[in-house]
């Protein structure tokens, strides 16, 4: 989900042409397929795709949105793809971003990986432009890609257009450097770069430009959330969706990975580029003026690798695509007023507390975890969070990272958000979804880290098997997003109720089976402490209610 500010990863475990006389010219996109050939063949402003028809959608993958950074575009803003002649095939999905070699991700050293992929249902001729949903892979900044994920579902179900893409992870995204332009942005500028190719290809798939929402999960909702922040992402979408993802997300000591510091998931620039210096001495690029062509000349293998450059934090405020940290921008009203659909999983906490742990907490380690995350007021937390009332230690300390670090920061985040715009607030309550690896003894999964995702798309490493209750959930959950997708509000025929989040009644709505409460208003305060944890902020000088 996150990247770390103070040494080490803190990932989860986070234009068609025409040709005459040998010219070639470029052509403005074109409507939606290519009859001739059962919409397999659409015409991009670069150059003719052609993807795969199925009974029920249509699928376009690889398709090359911005230049390959690599040479001695490496660490430069996304540049223009240069069209092509023919027909360019999109049956298979382009090659994954160069990607850390921890947390179980195999080592990927590409750099050549800035494509996107397009889900749409089956061409209906005469019907409107559809909505069109842009997907941002979570995966710690550092891992995950676009075709991961197979949005068949989302895109049928809902009758919208998906997109997915890779954007620049790790060492290749947030490096930094003095008086290197876009220091620390790379990722987040590819992400812009991928949202203005679908400003213009969206017709030609049979997507609306004027109705895009951006959406992401994890490190992708964050990312949704460093759009909204950014002066240069104005226009390109019109919602946003943020899953699991608090603008405003900070953390305590221990609370997403041992030994991890207190930090914030938005790093400054100077930050940034104090590690890209040291990254570059350590190299023997010592001169300043080459130190970042130097540094180009390096492998991506061994980039990857360096201890140095793991300390990079992460997405880099103070540069030209974020002026400001995207919690900073919340604070001051600042961020773009689209209207918001933003929640949480009821035990977000459980996945850090179980599973990135070398050895489980016992009750002993939970009160020195509580000493060195909360100091004087550790006290004041154990009592509140009593590890006799848990079946196992790791599942207090849970709840305390999940309530401090995710919940009440939702609920912090959807205070601010209903001062100007619409948001609709939600906690995802399944506590019975499969893992995709297994817990400890005593330490049941509940609703952990990520498991909504499965209600609305697949995932090509882990498909978890739903019984029939939980496939109505997701089938429900696609109707709400794609309702709000369309429209701004996922209110619809035959959905439960979900009332819009307002501050004099802050109520946002729990997603679950009848055996975990259904679909129903929830107070997210309440349920998780929020009130306590406000106090607790108060006392300490920290930043944390809006009220």
């Amino acid at each position: 989900m996150t990247m770390t500010r103070s040494g080490g990863r803190a990932g989860v475990v986070l234009s068609a042409l025409v040709i005459t006389m040998g010219l070639v010219v470029p052509a403005q996109a074109g409507q939606a397929g290519d009859t001739s050939s059962g919409g397999a063949v659409v015409r991009t402003d670069t150059g003719l795709v052609r993807g795969e028809v199925t009974d029920t959608h249509r699928r376009f993958q690889g398709i090359p949105y911005a230049a390959p950074p690599v040479g001695k575009l490496r660490w430069r803003s996304p540049q223009p793809v240069t069209p092509w002649t023919g027909v360019k095939d999109a049956t298979k999905p382009g090659e994954r971003c160069a990607q850390d070699p921890g947390f179980g991700h195999p080592v990927v050293v590409n750099e050549d990986c800035l494509y996107l992929n397009v889900t749409t249902p089956r061409n209906r001729p005469g019907r409107k432009l559809k909505p069109v949903m842009v997907w941002f892979h979570g995966g710690g900044f550092i891992a995950g890609s676009g075709s991961n994920y197979d949005v068949h579902r989302l895109a049928v179900g809902g009758d919208v257009i998906v997109v997915t893409l890779n954007y620049r992870l790790g060492t290749m995204a947030y490096f930094g450097y003095p008086g290197l332009a876009g220091s620390g942005g790379y990722g987040i500028e590819d992400q812009q770069a991928a949202l203005r190719w679908v400003q213009r290809n969206a017709r030609a798939f049979g997507g609306d430009p004027g109705n895009v929402t951006a959406f992401g999960g994890s490190a992708g909702g964050l990312s949704v959330c460093a759009q909204l922040a950014s002066p240069s992402a104005a226009g390109l979408f019109h919602r946003a969706i943020l899953q699991s993802a608090p603008c405003m997300l900070d953390y305590p000591a221990n609370a997403l990975v041992p030994g991890l510091g207190a930090g914030s998931i938005w790093a400054s620039r100077a930050d940034t580029e104090a590690v890209g210096a040291r990254l570059a001495a350590k190299r023997g690029c010592t001169d300043p003026g080459t130190a970042v062509d130097c540094l180009r000349q390096v492998s991506t293998k061994d980039l990857l690798y360096d201890e140095v450059a793991a300390e990079l934090p992460g997405p880099t405020y103070g540069n030209q695509i974020l002026p400001i940290s995207p919690a900073a921008a919340q604070r001051r009203g600042l961020l773009h007023p689209v209207p918001v659909l933003a929640g949480t999983v009821r035990d977000e906490g459980r996945h850090f507390s179980a599973l990135l742990w070398p050895e489980q907490i016992t009750a002993q380690k939970y009160a020195e975890l509580l000493d060195e995350a909360f100091g004087e007021d550790a006290t004041r937390v154990a009592a509140r969070y009593p590890v006799n009332s848990y079946s196992h230690p790791g599942l207090a300390w849970a709840d305390v990272i999940g309530d401090r670090v995710w919940s009440c920061q939702a609920l912090n985040g959807d205070r601010l958000f209903a001062r100007r715009t619409a948001v609709y607030g939600f906690e995802f309550a399944e506590r019975a979804t499969p893992p995709w690896t297994p817990y400890p003894p005593n330490f049941p999964s509940g609703a952990y880290h990520a498991s909504e995702v499965a209600y609305i798309m697949d995932s090509g490493e882990f498909v978890p098997a739903l019984n029939s209750p939980q496939r109505e959930l997701g089938a429900m959950m696609i109707r709400y997003w794609a309702n709000f997708a369309a429209t701004g509000d996922p209110n619809g025929p035959e959905l439960p109720h979900w009332p819009r989040f307002r501050n004099h009644r802050e109520q946002v709505l729990s997603l679950a089976t009848d055996t975990y409460g259904g679909v129903r208003p929830a107070d997210l305060g309440s349920r998780h402490n929020c009130a306590f944890w406000e106090r607790l902020a108060a006392g300490t000088g920290q930043e944390r209610g809006v009220r």
